[in-house]
């Protein structure tokens, strides 16, 4: 989707919004001019400025106005205060919410009009372009508002077009998975140094091997467990790791754990 006439509101500017930002004007899918950041915080959006040479503002409202594309970029819990800023100029424009739990239909009811809404979880990957996010539209979106949205989107990673009814399922998996990669990491580092290593040697080989094997699951083009197996000898010392990971039920509790996670998403966003 060309966005080369179109200006892009951030009704937010937190990291996310920075990220999406970068990302953007790194890829040169528009340029600073046509990026209007609004926040409550002035030191943040002279950040912006200094950075980007975007143009940024207080008044959400304003940028509302202005912008062809608002992308709402805000805490969940500041949704409702973010939405009333834009109730006076929804005709035409195309609204983007990366807020967590809030369903299209609760910012359609709130902007009232019939509004052109889509939904996106993204991760926190983003903010060194590689993110994944998941793109869903409301009921009043068409497809070159989907097209727009994971062009945006697409800036900082890759995306995948699902129905909303999954986002919480996504939530859980993409949204929430960086974190179980991190405690992953976080237990990988203890053993190395349990095991005798030094600390920042234990983690440099933890990252390194996350990194790798992420790679590989990429551009192998072989299955997870058929890479598991490879590198899996018997009677080996992977065999001897795996066997106390099975014991312990690891695959279950991680099921287990997204599937909690899940169902906490579904309270959240009350579906």
């Amino acid at each position: 989707m060309n966005l080369k006439n179109k200006i892009i509101a951030f009704i937010g500017a937190g990291n996310m919004g920075e990220a999406l930002i970068r990302g953007l004007l790194a890829a040169g899918i528009v340029k600073p001019h046509q990026i209007i950041a609004a926040d409550v915080r002035q030191d943040r959006l002279e950040s912006l400025e200094k950075a980007f040479g975007v143009r940024t503002t207080l008044d959400a409202a304003a940028a509302v106005k202005e912008a062809n594309v608002i992308l709402l970029a805000v805490k969940p819990q500041q949704m409702r205060e973010a939405l009333a800023s834009c109730r006076d100029g929804t005709e035409g424009k195309l609204f983007i919410s990366i807020a967590a739990g809030i369903p299209t239909t609760k910012i359609e009811s709130i902007l009232g009009d019939a509004p052109r809404v889509v939904r996106v979880m993204p991760n926190t990957p983003a903010l060194v372009g590689a993110g994944a996010a998941a793109v869903c539209k409301g009921q009043h979106a068409g497809e070159d508002d989907m097209a727009t949205a994971e062009t945006i989107l697409g800036a900082t990673g890759i995306t995948i077009r699902t129905e909303e009814k999954f986002l919480d399922a996504v939530t859980a998996l993409s949204g929430s998975g960086p974190a179980y990669i991190f405690l992953v990491a976080e237990a990988m580092i203890k053993a190395g140094t349990e095991a005798g290593l030094r600390e920042d040697i234990s983690r440099t080989l933890t990252m390194h091997t996350i990194l790798g094997a992420a790679k590989l699951l990429l551009e192998s083009g072989d299955t997870p467990a058929e890479l598991r197996r490879k590198v899996t000898s018997p009677g080996g010392t992977t065999e001897a790791a795996l066997k106390v990971m099975a014991d312990h039920k690891l695959v279950e509790t991680f099921v287990a754990a997204i599937l909690a996670a899940t169902k906490r998403g579904h309270e959240l966003s009350g579906s």
